[in-house]
């Protein structure tokens, strides 16, 4: 019996305790990124009377629409009601989309919700994402025939999905940066390599013989030298304002007396400068055009880009109109980006989010409010003492 009990006590040692208050935080944050990834979007109504809608939650069904058929994309609330015993595959968000369910590419189905709808959503896009398939190698995710960890990242233009090792360049640490544009979306809009050289958050890079290479080895930048041997970054030198250098100076002998902390501060500094010039008004009005007289490269791969980068580009007549002809004037809309949409769901659940006891405490007079809040103290005095007892005698309560 002795042995047995230590034999209890010995698993009971190993066994993991968790509290009330951490099974309520982990619910709540769960309960947090559910709303970020529905994005407010509405688990009731079907979304295909607003439009398109600029960005909601939207899901692809492989039992109405396998591979081979033509691609269709539902709303959340259709996903429940329509397609609730279907296998779905989530696509998370897309821009200025209008639900599909039930239209000319569900054969045999009819929306539960909204049944009068168009045979088609011609402002629609569609990728393979539509059949579960992501990424350049074209796989599902997850994929049970990789055996590699693997972050996917979307890119904010073409809004495939892509995991790291296929974007040709390693990509910064999550918190790093918060937005990628893939290869084919860089070479597509070259533009943005002209950005990039002032803005895009890059790997730690190793120098040696005027070299800037990145450690994933792909891709050679030259740097020039400055007369006294130490490498000297051009373009940071070039884009500070006249009436900021002295900062500059005064920055950079702080940084040489003091040895930096981490890589991430010497990048943000650099930022800084070179927000500074691209918000400086340029001879021609065209801040694209000012960047393009200066020296960048281009590269076979992704970008990353850091908060707010979008803020930057130039908003003149010529790019806007060079934004329209290549399908990105989202670009220049703060309300396109994920973080926006995330925020979106966030602020709903907080909106409809109610505490039971205030808003029984509102529909009460004076009299009946303070004999409740007596009563609800009062049985949390209780409860309290009731569960000491457990903690004194160093024993758990079981739950099942």
């Amino acid at each position: 019996m002795a042995g047995a009990e230590g034999s209890a006590g010995r698993q009971s040692e190993l066994e993991p305790v968790v509290s009330l208050v951490d099974v309520l935080e982990e619910d709540e944050e769960l309960e947090n990124e559910a709303c970020a990834v529905l994005g407010g979007s509405d688990s009731e109504k079907c979304s295909y009377s607003q439009g398109s809608v600029k960005r909601q939650a939207l899901y692809a069904c492989s039992t109405c629409t396998p591979e081979g058929e033509e691609p269709a994309g539902i709303c959340l609330a259709c996903s429940y009601e329509c397609h609730g015993s279907h296998k779905l595959f989530e696509l998370y968000t897309k821009r200025n989309f209008r639900c599909d369910c039930g239209n000319s590419k569900f054969k045999t189905l009819e929306c539960k919700l909204l049944p009068d709808k168009a045979k088609v959503n011609s402002g629609n896009k569609y990728n393979d994402n539509f059949f579960g398939l992501y990424c350049i190698c074209k796989r599902p995710y997850p994929d049970p025939e990789d055996e590699i960890p693997d972050e996917m990242i979307q890119c904010v233009v073409c809004e495939d999905w892509f995991h790291g090792r296929h974007l040709g360049a390693i990509p910064p640490e999550s918190g790093d940066f918060q937005e990628m544009v893939c290869q084919a979306c860089m070479k597509r809009c070259s533009f943005l390599w002209a950005y990039a050289a002032q803005l895009a958050v890059t790997k730690i890079s190793t120098e040696d013989d005027g070299l800037v290479r990145n450690i994933d080895g792909i891709g050679d930048q030259e740097v020039i030298k400055a007369e006294n041997g130490e490498h000297q970054d051009s373009t940071l030198k070039e884009d500070v304002p006249e009436q900021g250098k002295d900062d500059v100076q005064e920055v950079k002998a702080e940084q040489n007396s003091e040895p930096c902390a981490s890589s991430s501060s010497e990048s943000d500094l650099q930022t800084v400068f070179k927000n500074e010039s691209l918000n400086a008004e340029s001879k021609s009005g065209c801040r694209l055009q000012e960047l393009k007289a200066k020296q960048f490269i281009k590269k076979d791969t992704a970008t990353y880009w850091p908060l707010n980068w979008r803020s930057k580009l130039c908003t003149c007549q010529d790019c806007m109109k060079m934004y329209g002809d290549l399908d990105v004037l989202f670009l220049t809309d703060e309300y396109d980006t994920v973080l926006a949409y995330e925020n979106k769901g966030k602020i709903a659940q907080a909106t409809d989010r109610s505490d039971p006891l205030m808003d029984t405490l509102s529909s009460m007079n004076r009299v009946q409010q303070v004999e409740l809040i007596c009563e609800y103290n009062d049985l949390k005095t209780e409860l309290k003492d009731y569960l000491k007892r457990f903690a004194d005698e160093g024993t758990r309560l079981s739950s099942g």
